[in-house]
C-alpha cells in the first residue's frame, strides 16, 4: 500500500496556508509533520482525511484493493476533539465506532486494558480527565481497524508513561504494515520516521 500526495495546497477560512506539498508514505512507514503553530499541519491532515478539499493537487492511495479504495476509507483520523460523545460511556463510544467502522483485532475490553482504562469504561466520556480522554481515543484506533493513522498532536495531554505506551502501539501498527502520518511538536519515538517540515508563511 502506498500513499502519495502531489502538489497539495490547502486553505483555512478562505486563506491559503500551504501549497506545493508533495510526499509519499509506504506501508510500514511513518511521516512526522512538524512546523510552527498556524502553518497548516492540522489542515493538511484534514485534507488527507477527506474532511477538507485541497485547493490544488491530489492524494492517492494505491494497493488497498476493494476494501480500501481511497485514503478516507482507509484512514483513522485522530484530531483534537477525540471524536467521542460526552454523554456516552467510554465503552459505549467504542462499541459505536466498532459498529460504524468494523471490528479491529482487539475487542473493546482489550483496547481499554491496553491503554490503562479498564477500570473506568463504565464512566461517561465527559467525566474523564484530558489524558484519559486521549487514551480512550487511542483505544478507538485499536478496537476498529484502519491501515492508515492520521494523528494530530496525538500525545497531547498524555503523561510520559502513556506517551511511551503509545509509541509502542504505533510501532506495532507499522510493523503490521500500517502507515502513520502524524503532526506533532513533540518527539513520538518513531524510529526511522521521515520528517516533513512545513516552513513559515511568507
Amino acid at each position: 500500500m502506498r500513499l502519495a500526495a502531489e502538489d497539495l495546497s490547502g486553505e483555512r477560512g478562505g486563506e491559503r496556508i500551504f501549497s506545493g506539498m508533495s510526499f509519499t508514505v509506504e506501508g510500514g512507514r511513518a511521516l512526522v509533520v512538524t512546523g510552527p503553530n498556524g502553518i497548516g499541519k492540522s489542515t493538511l491532515l484534514r485534507v488527507l482525511a477527506g474532511l477538507l478539499r485541497p485547493v490544488e493537487g491530489h492524494v492517492t492511495l494505491t494497493g488497498g484493493g476493494a476494501e480500501w479504495p481511497d485514503l478516507p476509507a482507509a484512514a483513522h483520523y485522530l484530531g483534537h476533539l477525540n471524536a467521542m460523545k460526552n454523554t456516552l460511556t467510554v465503552e459505549e463510544n467504542l462499541v459505536f465506532w466498532r459498529r460504524f467502522l468494523g471490528a479491529g483485532e482487539m475487542g473493546v475490553e482489550a483496547a481499554l486494558e491496553t491503554v490503562g482504562l479498564s477500570e473506568i469504561g463504565h464512566l461517561p466520556f465527559g467525566y474523564l480527565s484530558t489524558g484519559q480522554r486521549r487514551r480512550a481515543a487511542i483505544a478507538r484506533l485499536l478496537a476498529t481497524h484502519r491501515p492508515v493513522w492520521l494523528l494530530d498532536e496525538p500525545t497531547a495531554g498524555l503523561d510520559r508513561a502513556s506517551e511511551a505506551r503509545f509509541s509502542e502501539l504505533m510501532q506495532a501498527h507499522l510493523q503490521g504494515g500500517g502507515m502513520i502520518v502524524a503532526a506533532t511538536h513533540l518527539p513520538l519515538g518513531l524510529e526511522g520516521a521521515a520528517e516533513l517540515r512545513m516552513g513559515a508563511r511568507e
